[in-house]
């Protein structure tokens, strides 16, 4: 099974757009089980701060009970205890609890649209891919 940390912005992107490739990549996680999610409690706050922001409120897909389906997908998620801390892994230090959570929840994947991130490639041994290749590899 795959195993995959999401940045942030795949949660808000699902969100507003649940046609674009983020909306699918969720929907193949909540319908299909397709792969399992891994988190922290730093992804869940950054979700929810970012979740939060007005500018992003007032594009929320209308019927979409943000809380209710955020706490879904969270429920559904394999939780890492935050017991790994890295520092300069990448060129922005806050993505580095992204590898922190993928290196402690043994993912194979941490899917970005975050340059900083994609940057890198791959990072102990942890595959950095775009939402277009994630979602390509989901396809059976």
């Amino acid at each position: 099974m795959i195993r995959a940390v999401l940045d942030a912005n795949v949660y808000v992107s699902a969100a507003v757009r649940p046609e674009g490739p983020p909306g699918q990549i969720i929907g193949r996680f909540l319908r299909d089980g397709a792969f399992e999610i891994v988190m922290s409690q730093a992804i869940v706050e950054e979700v929810l701060r970012s979740l939060g922001y007005p500018k992003v409120r007032k594009y929320i897909r209308p019927g979409l009970d943000l809380e209710l389906w955020f706490e879904d997908i969270v429920v559904l998620s394999h939780l890492v205890a935050e017991e790994r801390e890295l520092g300069g892994a990448s060129k922005d230090p806050d993505d580095d609890k992204y590898l922190a959570a993928a290196i402690e929840g043994r993912a194979g994947f941490v899917v970005a649209g975050d340059s900083d991130l994609l940057d890198l490639k791959e990072y102990d041994g942890i595959r950095i891919v775009s939402l277009r290749v994630f979602l390509d590899l989901l396809v059976p």
